[in-house]
């Protein structure tokens, strides 16, 4: 699915119904239960500095998931050194530009983030299912009109969940293997398997099917670890650094393509 991010904690759903009523994760106001600041504490704010001391200009990043944008425009805000009060300023800040192209499978919350959004020049939103031809395509062409192939950056903050209960294992991991073919770096937040059991729960108790894969997934356990595995095992990537864990209990993982060194060596 593809762009879904959010979770359990929500208390609606589209349309105002239960949390257990949006299977791919794709929760309203999910900002008000996993805030920004959870992730942003535990990142340093010149990352992209210390990523990328030469450039390229602009660089280029993608948001997997953003739901309704909060949290999109925070990492905006804190890898350029923005402050809050600068909201309407569009202005790099010298030496850096960041293009942030932010995605989500649920139409209506991108329109929200749109509206809401404070770097309308800078930030970009699409409604894409990540997991559709169709929408690796349009990523294709957003990457051709900056003649380039892949992004400087990747966020996946709570996504792989609902990608893995909706399209089993092999879906897992061919979203984690495209988007190592797309980005240069990854940041990526995965759920435990508390998480899985918790959203295959909240359906049972509105009365629905389990997900379809939930019983027969194979990837279990410590999914940090697991992901950690599918995304360096064929030597795609490396793990460059875990920046800790947050108050709800997902580690924040920071991988490197290794196309990336050998380009530099």
């Amino acid at each position: 699915m593809a762009a879904p991010r959010r979770e359990q904690g929500a208390e609606e759903a589209p349309g105002g119904l239960e949390p257990g009523a949006a299977p791919y994760g794709n929760f309203p106001n999910y900002s008000r239960f996993h805030p920004p600041e959870g992730r942003l504490c535990l990142l340093p704010p010149a990352l992209l500095w210390r990523l990328f001391p030469a450039g390229p200009s602009p660089l280029l990043g993608l948001d997997v998931g953003c739901n309704s944008g909060e949290l999109s425009v925070a990492l905006y805000r804190h890898f350029l050194g923005l402050q809050e009060n600068e909201a309407g300023s569009d202005q790099p800040v010298v030496g850096k530009d960041l293009n942030l192209l932010c995605c989500d499978i649920d139409a209506a919350l991108i329109e929200r983030a749109e509206r809401c959004s404070p770097f309308p020049g800078s930030i970009s939103y699409a409604t894409l299912d990540v997991m559709d031809p169709g929408a690796r395509e349009f990523l294709s062409s957003y990457l051709s009109r900056f003649s380039r192939s892949t992004f400087d950056i990747g966020f996946c903050m709570s996504v792989t969940m609902w990608i893995h209960l909706n399209h089993g294992d092999d879906g897992l991991v061919e979203f984690l293997t495209y988007l190592s073919s797309l980005c240069k770096y990854l940041l990526i937040e995965p759920q435990p398997w508390k998480c899985y059991r918790a959203a295959a729960r909240r359906l049972r108790k509105l009365g629905r099917n389990d997900f379809d894969h939930f019983h027969s997934l194979a990837i279990n356990g410590d999914i940090a670890e697991r992901t950690t595995q599918i995304l360096t095992e064929d030597g795609a990537m490396e793990l460059v650094c875990c920046f800790g864990s947050t108050s709800w209990n997902r580690s924040l993982l920071l991988f490197k393509s290794n196309r990336l060194t050998q380009k530099q060596h």
